[in-house]
């Protein structure tokens, strides 16, 4: 009988982006840590639009990739993964880190390399909207205007509180704005603040858009914001931030496979914090698209029956674009 030799150690595509929040903290430990079971091969991040460019031409030499950043970062790869198919390791460097969040991987750069090597990578969803995947939630409406408010220096010196700080002045000026919503063979006109379509479970430097939600449960979870005025998002957060949202009156939600938002005139989609296309938006769910090494999921408590203008539908009005 042949004695077998000792197994191969698995190789990673290692790249790391400079300029998110924590990108320039000394990685070296890091490194150890994850060279006990892993050959680290180097490299540095492209531009946004050429990561996943760089994991499809790498592929072939590599066994799983890791990426140090923040959930741009993480956005900028996921189309490459799921075409290769590659499993990815997270470093969470990033403002807020919602997916690794979402995940429970810790935040902790060398807690989360030990992730990396003691948890197999399982299979997560990806949402997708006009053929762009995204991890954690794509909305229209005021979050895509505090994307493109946010600068990249104040993500990085003020962090979270760089969130509220830019939140606030906005939203002082938001206007609502009228969707048009198709899902599920029923059709809506609102009059809304903002819609969001997620995927993973928390967005936005700790909200969340569903209580229930999973990454990996095979649904889109949907919400809009339907309020009168601004004070009124004041009172919502705490339900924001816990993903009960869906119980108030003025909130619409619901879980769905697709669903289609229109507006009267194009309007930007911000996904994990990146503007990457404009309504029409057609968003739909990819399951199990993509593995992840975390650690295993805990079932989270079961997604309400009802609550809020979830089970509403109205057909819609003449010259629906």
């Amino acid at each position: 009988m042949t004695a077998q030799g000792p197994k191969s150690r698995r190789r990673a595509l290692f790249m790391v982006n400079p300029h998110a929040r924590n990108g320039a903290l000394p990685l070296d430990a890091v490194r150890a840590v994850l060279e006990t079971g892993i050959d680290l091969l180097e490299a540095p991040l492209p531009p946004s639009g050429e990561v996943s460019d760089v994991l499809r031409a790498r592929a072939p030499e590599v066994d799983l990739v890791i990426l140090g950043g923040g959930d741009g970062t993480l956005n900028a790869a996921a189309s490459g993964l799921y075409d290769t198919q590659l499993p990815l390791g997270v470093l969470p460097l990033g403002t807020a880190n919602d997916f690794a969040l979402t995940l429970s991987i810790p935040t902790d750069p060398l807690a989360a390399a030990r992730v990396i090597l003691d948890h197999a990578p399982r299979f997560i969803d990806l949402g997708d909207v006009n053929g762009h995947p995204f991890l954690n939630v794509a909305s229209i409406g005021f979050s895509a205007d505090l994307a493109r408010a946010l600068t990249r220096e104040a993500k990085r010196y003020f962090g979270v509180v760089g969130y509220g700080i830019v939140a606030a002045r906005l939203l002082m000026q938001s206007r609502l704005f009228t969707a048009y919503i198709e899902h599920d063979g029923t059709a809506e006109a609102v009059r809304t603040l903002q819609v969001s379509v997620g995927n993973g479970r928390h967005y936005g430097g700790g909200l969340t858009v569903e209580a229930s939600a999973t990454a990996d449960d095979g649904q889109l979870d949907f919400y809009s914001l339907e309020v009168d005025h601004w004070w009124r998002l004041l009172a919502l957060l705490p339900s924001l931030r816990d993903g009960t949202q869906g119980q108030w009156d003025d909130v619409r939600a619901f879980r769905t496979k697709k669903v289609v938002v229109r507006t009267s005139r194009p309007r930007p989609v911000n996904t994990d914090g990146e503007l990457v296309t404009f309504t029409p938006a057609h968003f739909s769910i990819r399951p199990a698209a993509i593995r992840v090494h975390a650690p295993p999921q805990i079932p989270p408590q079961t997604w309400p029956q009802t609550g809020g203008v979830q089970n509403s539908s109205q057909p819609l009005a003449e010259g629906t674009p």
